[in-house]
């Protein structure tokens, strides 16, 4: 298989399963890519040749570009082997490269506890604000999603996820009974049409309700500590971690749910411990 034939392939991919702006991102690395081993064999590429073509082509950008480049690059080349069950490494995978494009040591996060986001909940006083913020502890929305929800994409206890950031036409999150019947309510009494917007309010103006009611408690929160909040809750409380990954958070992959739940400390290993195998 030749790059361009690969590339080609991987394009049609990218169409398939992700939002537009995922393949903007995509473009312009495939496009130079094509350009300089249209006609090799992908086989033939080597990691010190894809050192060379990074190199260049990220030269004076910022770490987080460069990173973003060779990151692209990896994942085509295991979208490729995988897909087409080559018996070859990925030459992004070499040493080489792992040093020279790695991702910063990630600063571990500092995870929420129950106590901190019931009365940062409970303190609340509009019923509008509360609601989201029930919503993305309770049911692990993003604030992106949270605002695009119309009154149609509601029915019982599930919530339909119109253009999601995984690029699938729709996904459904779920509901807590009490969360249900308080946005019911809500809905009726604020007489919102199906076509209306819920939480008719803009991505500034709600992160930045988060951060107030947050500060209100002496806690630094964004809303996204919320979403995250709501799967180290449900992971402590035995949900087993493929729920929490595919039905909290609608992760693709449980990789990225894993870098979402916080460190189990001593204390915490040890109760576990009991509570399967007794004291």
């Amino acid at each position: 298989m030749t790059i361009r034939e690969a590339i080609n392939l991987f394009r049609y991919y990218l169409q398939s399963n992700h939002k537009k702006r995922t393949i903007e991102s995509y473009k312009y690395i495939l496009s130079r890519f094509d350009a300089d081993y249209a006609d090799r064999l992908l086989n033939f590429v080597s990691a010190d040749d894809i050192y060379l073509f990074l190199e260049k082509i990220t030269q004076n950008l910022c770490r987080s570009t460069r990173r973003l480049r060779y990151a692209q690059l990896k994942a085509f080349y295991n979208f490729i082997i995988d897909r087409c069950s080559l018996n070859m490494k990925n030459p992004c995978s070499a040493t080489l490269l792992c040093k020279s494009f790695k991702m910063p040591r990630q600063v571990p996060r500092c995870i929420l506890d129950k106590e901190t986001v019931d009365e940062m909940i409970y303190n609340t006083m509009k019923q509008r604000d509360r609601l989201m913020l029930e919503l993305q502890a309770r049911c692990g929305l993003r604030i992106g999603e949270l605002l695009k929800i119309k009154v149609s994409d509601v029915v019982e206890r599930t919530i339909t996820l119109k253009e999601p950031k995984s690029g699938r036409e729709a996904e459904v999150a779920y509901m807590p009974e009490n969360i249900s019947r308080k946005l019911v309510k809500y809905v009726k009494e604020k007489n919102l049409q199906a076509g209306d917007r819920i939480f008719p309010i803009c991505y500034s103006t709600a992160r930045s309700l988060v951060k107030r009611l947050g500060a209100k408690l002496n806690v630094n929160i964004s809303a996204h500590d919320l979403r995250r909040y709501s799967a180290t809750y449900a992971s402590r409380n035995g949900v087993p971690l493929e729920i929490v990954s595919k039905v909290i958070l609608r992760h693709q992959d449980l990789k990225t749910t894993q870098v979402y739940l916080g460190k189990i400390s001593d204390t915490e290993a040890i109760r576990w411990i009991d509570v399967l195998h007794g004291k």
